[in-house]
């Protein structure tokens, strides 16, 4: 396994990536002084987010069914626990995009190559209900 997020696992066959990226910073908030340079007070941690590049082969190892519950898991607007493959527990996020870009269209309107980024976003984790609630819509 490559990674998990939510129930959907990255795999090297049929649902893979093959780039993540990272991004964590700080935000300050500036306080003018009278002839010196702004200071700086720490104010805590800015948005993090991660990005996952992957590629779907379709007609050869599927995936398709992997992307439409990514779909379902951001409709829902849930969190949901993300894990890198090692074990390493990387916590709860929101998806905020899946972008998907599809080339040697097949006959019937498949690519046969289907490229995607996912950007998820640090979240809280879900109350009790709602966990319950976003199982519920991925399913139905």
């Amino acid at each position: 396994m490559l990674c998990q997020l939510g129930a959907t696992q990255f795999t090297v066959a049929p649902f893979n990536m093959h780039e993540t990226e990272h991004e964590a910073g700080a935000s300050f908030a500036s306080h003018e002084v009278l002839g010196k340079m702004p200071t700086l007070e720490f104010v805590g941690e800015a948005a993090e987010t991660w990005t996952i590049r992957g590629k779907l082969f379709p007609k050869r190892f599927g995936g398709m069914d992997e992307l439409s519950v990514l779909h379902a898991m951001r409709r829902s607007g849930a969190s949901q626990f993300f894990m890198r493959g090692d074990g390493i527990p990387m916590g709860w996020v929101v998806i905020e995009r899946v972008v998907e870009r599809s080339s040697y269209i097949a006959s019937d309107g498949v690519g046969k190559v289907i490229e995607f980024d996912i950007t998820l976003k640090r979240a809280d984790g879900p109350s009790a209900d709602g966990i319950f609630n976003a199982l519920l819509s991925i399913f139905t």
